[in-house]
């Protein structure tokens, strides 16, 4: 049985009214602070059942009044973010227990989530930019929930910098773009694309819109607010790795026709995003706080996501958002049950990798990545990821085949080790034949640059196992970020002068907002 196109759209459009209306209705001051996280709760699970209901239902590829749209993944990740939200809400019910602002964290919660939803089918550029600017605004509150926390401040001001940059930068993506086109309608872009091919206007829109997505996405140099956020509270990180940074990621994928003839923005995406994975993963092996380490993770993945989007692999792209969210999601909200197998680790520390280990890992890796994809290929009779992405893969992964010296008797480890990056392998290439309807434009000259910089990564944590002290003064650069962020914070100050620091802790001691920075705890 049919099922006619208008209720595919109330499903589809639903969550976003539901999110919406649970926000304005959570600023009701006649209601407690438990009444408002059971109505969140209420319209959330609501909004969840019906995304799912839609998408099982078959609402993909359907366009509505050339505004909005819906596919298989944008329904697929409305039912991700809908589900993290609900998850997120229920922790932060319990997390917030007789914490004062409980209204507008609960309307900011669930005005993120509306402007998220809305995203995901935004099919036009003023709806898209529309509700990006709005996810921003609405997460200023959560993020300044602790009002007297000078580095959150900081922070809120650092993104806020970004994302107004980040508006202009789309705005004039849109207006090049509407000029040359005609309309601002997305599919009426990809259909002059395709028939005219890209000419100067749309050249610079796509370089516009991809310095935005860098903006929006935490990579560096303007990464530090993502970093300093961590003194919000932690089902806000939770929001923020697991969901709203990885829209960029989603953005360029919903762009990819554009992409694909862009060469000048494809190459900046490039060069942000490998430069972003390889300093990142360095600074996060030297941290010791785990939400700090966790925020240095989504910084790195952040940049290897937008490099595969670079690559015109998007559809591993897509995988890696929906992977990474799951992962962030998880580890932000069970941060304390990690932290404690943390330092059960540091208690029993495996003695460093041998020489060998370290020169044989990558070429095992490598291998048997190339030997599954291969044979996977072979039985399902469709074809995977170009080789050189086997390659980065195998890299990636070499670390879980590092072996200490003298492991004559570490047979079971290896074996693991070789069982684990198989596992992954298979998933993965499983997972790439999904029915996403994402047509992927692999790119081999810059496919071959992106494993150079993963094998310079390798080797540099090759080096930093075997020559620590020889490397010691590397490891005090890589743990200040390469001094990347303090750069970027002198900049904004200058260029937007606020103070960050609580005024009336300010106004007490008359010291200086850097004091008051240094001195706060943590």
């Amino acid at each position: 049985m049919d099922i006619p196109q208008s209720v595919h759209w109330a499903g589809t459009l639903a969550p976003v009214a539901l999110m919406a209306t649970a926000a304005a209705a959570s600023l009701l001051p006649q209601r407690s602070d438990a009444g408002r996280w059971r109505l969140f709760q209420a319209f959330s699970v609501g909004a969840l059942v019906l995304v799912v209901l839609t998408l099982v239902s078959g609402a993909g590829r359907a366009h509505w009044g050339g505004a909005f749209a819906a596919s298989t993944l944008s329904l697929s990740l409305a039912a991700l973010v809908q589900l993290l939200g609900t998850v997120i809400g229920a922790f932060s019910a319990q997390y917030l227990q007789g914490e004062p602002g409980q209204r507008r964290y609960v309307a900011a919660l669930a005005a993120v989530l509306a402007g998220v939803h809305l995203l995901l089918l935004a099919d036009h550029w003023l709806v898209l930019i529309a509700a990006w600017a709005g996810v921003g605004w609405a997460l200023q509150p959560l993020l300044c929930f602790y009002p007297d926390r000078p580095f959150a401040r900081l922070a809120a001001h650092k993104k806020r910098l970004a994302d107004r940059l980040a508006d202009v930068l789309l705005l004039l993506a849109a207006a090049l773009a509407w000029r040359e086109v005609g309309s601002g309608a997305l599919p009426a872009l990809w259909a002059h694309v395709a028939q005219h091919g890209m000419g100067t206007a749309l050249q610079l829109s796509a370089l516009a819109l991809v310095l935005a997505v860098i903006l929006r996405t935490a990579l560096l140099p303007v990464h530090g607010w993502l970093i300093q956020v961590m003194e919000a509270p932690t089902p806000v990180s939770a929001l923020l790795h697991a969901g709203v940074v990885n829209l960029g990621g989603l953005v360029l994928i919903r762009f990819a026709p554009l992409l694909e003839q862009a060469a000048p923005a494809r190459g900046v995406l490039l060069a942000f995003g490998l430069a972003t994975a390889m300093l990142a993963g360095m600074v996060m092996l030297t941290r010791i706080s785990i939400k700090v380490r966790l925020a240095w993770s989504t910084v790195a993945q952040m940049g290897f996501m937008l490099l595969e989007c670079a690559l015109g692999l998007y559809t591993l792209a897509a995988l890696h958002l929906i992977g990474h969210s799951l992962y962030k999601a998880h580890a932000f909200l069970s941060a304390s049950t990690v932290v404690r197998q943390t330092r059960l680790r540091a208690l029993h520390q495996p003695a460093a990798p041998g020489t060998a280990s370290l020169a044989l890992a990558p070429v095992m890796a490598i291998a048997l990545v190339l030997l599954v994809v291969w044979v996977m290929a072979q039985l399902a009779g469709r074809s995977a990821w170009p080789w050189w992405w086997s390659a980065v893969l195998g890299l990636a992964w070499a670390p879980l085949l590092w072996l200490p010296s003298g492991a004559a008797a570490r047979a079971g480890q290896a074996l693991a080790g070789l069982l684990l990056v198989a596992g992954l392998t298979l998933a993965a290439t499983a997972a790439h034949w999904l029915p996403f309807g994402i047509q992927d434009a692999p790119h081999t000259a810059l496919g071959v640059i992106a494993l150079a910089g993963m094998a310079l990564l390798y080797l540099g944590l090759a080096l930093l196992q075997r020559k620590p002290q020889t490397l010691s003064g590397f490891r005090r650069w890589s743990y200040a970020g390469f001094y990347v962020d303090e750069a970027y914070t002198r900049l904004v100050l200058r260029l937007w002068p606020s103070r960050w620091a609580p005024e009336a802790r300010a106004h007490a001691t008359h010291r200086a907002p850097a004091f008051a920075m240094a001195h706060t705890p943590h």
